[in-house]
């Protein structure tokens, strides 16, 4: 009997040891789940800020140009080596302003489609936002490619195929977004999706870069320039980093383990700030655009 008492005793010894080491491992993986949520939302907040005051931009300056037959303004970017206005080219003039526009609310409707309690209180308005939101960046895509290749707008064939491959991307995560939709894959779907918005915003993340890689250079002393091998790499990194952001973030949020949740939500605080830093950089100089005052970068 002494014999089988100790044996309960180390065992019941041994139990209390692995709890005990359990207990701290679970607050561990709990704690790391809130920071990697948290970070989610802070990536959001600064994306949905920064999507909805270029919305503002394109709608005031674009928008308003089409509707008081001033497209000439839109050769304000001249300056920077892009000339959007081609008089005598009605057919590329009216595909680029419905590619710029279509762009605009694909950055307003796109950030809606994210909200969850727009998802759960508005399901029907999420369902018809969402084909307008399709409809739109399958549109943009198209149009990219006619810009590219047959009008001449992207200013050299890095950024015409950089354009091209996020186009395709854009018609291929459509297409799984609707798929998974369609077969009550929610939690598919919703990845898709967001997938579907990163590429969707390319040429957003485009633009944020630039002014995010500008500002910190010159903050860390150094003296970014446009012909810097940056402006290639981030042709395509504008997309595929986002995207692999993401892709660190699914993986993450499906596994325990602590310490590669804490990487992930590092690393989307990380990306988020930098993103915000070309935020603030890239609204002051929209608003240059819209002003007419003479462009200085």
């Amino acid at each position: 009997m002494e014999g089988i008492s100790e044996k309960l005793s180390i065992s019941n010894e041994e139990e209390s040891g692995k709890s005990n080491v359990e207990f701290p491992r679970k607050r561990k993986v709990s704690l790391a789940d809130k920071l990697l949520k948290y970070s989610s939302i802070f990536w959001f907040i600064a994306i949905l800020t920064g999507q909805w005051l270029f919305f503002y931009y394109i709608m005031a300056f674009y928008g308003f140009s089409v509707i008081n037959d001033n497209m000439e303004i839109w050769n304000r970017w001249e300056a920077l080596g892009s000339s959007p206005y081609e008089e005598g080219d009605t057919t590329g003039n009216i595909t680029f302003a419905a590619h710029v526009i279509g762009a605009g609310f694909v950055a307003f409707g796109g950030a809606l489609q994210l909200i969850p309690k727009v998802r759960a209180l508005f399901p029907k308005f999420h369902k018809i936002n969402g084909y307008i939101y399709l409809v739109t960046v399958l549109c943009l895509a198209i149009s990219g490619f006619y810009l590219s290749w047959v009008r001449g707008a992207s200013p050299d064939t890095i950024s015409a195929i950089g354009t091209s491959i996020n186009g395709f991307f854009i018609l291929i995560f459509a297409y799984f977004t609707v798929k998974n939709a369609r077969n009550r894959n929610i939690a598919t779907h919703r990845k898709w999706a967001i997938r579907l918005f990163i590429v969707a915003n390319a040429q957003w993340f485009l633009r944020v870069g630039v002014f995010s890689y500008m500002i910190t250079g010159t903050i860390l002393g150094g003296k970014p320039a446009f012909g810097d091998p940056f402006f290639p790499f981030w042709t395509f990194a504008c997309f595929l980093l986002p995207l692999a952001a993401a892709q660190l973030y699914f993986y993450a949020s499906a596994k325990r383990n602590a310490n590669l949740k804490l990487i992930a939500a590092s690393v989307l605080v990380v990306l988020t700030i930098l993103m915000l830093i070309g935020v603030f950089g890239l609204t002051p100089f929209l608003l240059q655009i819209m002003s007419g005052e003479p462009i200085s970068f």
